[in-house]
């Protein structure tokens, strides 16, 4: 019975070590975004959508899932499709700005880390002025904890205009809903004063000099 047993004991420990020897599948890596690339003014509004292909640690074969919205946050979605190559071409609306990013997928739908967000914006039928892309957060990370003291807010922006001068106004507060406090920024950093145990709420529009303007999306971050 005891020589069984042991058997037994010795079967079950290999089933173990065989099991939890084999690596758990691995998602796969981030892609590249090539065309339209940051900022685009592109002249056509079919455009061929273009990105560097993933690599899957486990060699699995891999989907991508392309997203194009109209607001940086990609809420607002115009197309959300997936396909197997690294390249598609869409036709969009013309005059209007857009946001798309690509996430490559293996066969187990082991998601890859989210490429990142670029602008770019669909030319009209005539030469004109174009409203600024929406403002890019950089810090603080929207939803994280700081420390308290001096804050300095940072993001970036864009204009299909190239040779557009642009100036910020830029919203805090400790309201879901922040208030003006400056509404000729020039420089794309803002510096605050943040108290521990509060949770701050910012945005920032973007102006051109002919008086087009982007809306920003609100950010939030609270002091530690």
């Amino acid at each position: 019975m005891k020589i069984v047993n042991i058997k037994s004991l010795v079967i079950v420990c290999c089933f173990l070590l065989v099991n939890c020897s084999k690596k758990a599948n691995q998602a796969p890596s981030e892609v590249d975004l090539i065309f339209p690339s940051e900022n685009l003014l592109c002249i056509d509004n079919t455009i061929s959508f273009n990105w560097s292909e993933a690599i899957d640690p486990d060699d699995d074969d891999l989907e991508y899932n392309i997203i194009i919205a109209k607001d940086r946050a990609l809420t607002n979605v115009v197309e959300n499709r997936t396909i197997t190559k690294s390249q598609v071409d869409i036709t969009l609306e013309k005059e209007t700005a857009y946001y798309w990013k690509v996430d490559a997928l293996d066969i187990n739908n082991n998601l890859g880390s989210s490429s990142q967000v670029f602008a770019f914006y669909t030319k009209g039928e005539a030469d004109e002025n174009y409203v600024p892309f929406t403002s890019q957060l950089i810090s603080p990370n929207n939803n994280t904890y700081i420390s308290s003291g001096t804050a300095e807010l940072t993001w970036k922006s864009g204009d299909p205009n190239l040779e557009d001068v642009l100036s910020f106004e830029v919203y805090f507060g400790e309201d879901s809903d922040p208030v003006l406090v400056d509404d000729n920024v020039v420089t794309e950093n803002y510096s605050v004063n943040v108290v521990s145990g509060t949770t701050y709420y910012w945005k920032v529009n973007v102006k051109d000099e002919d008086g087009a303007k982007s809306i920003g999306q609100i950010w939030s971050f609270s002091a530690n």
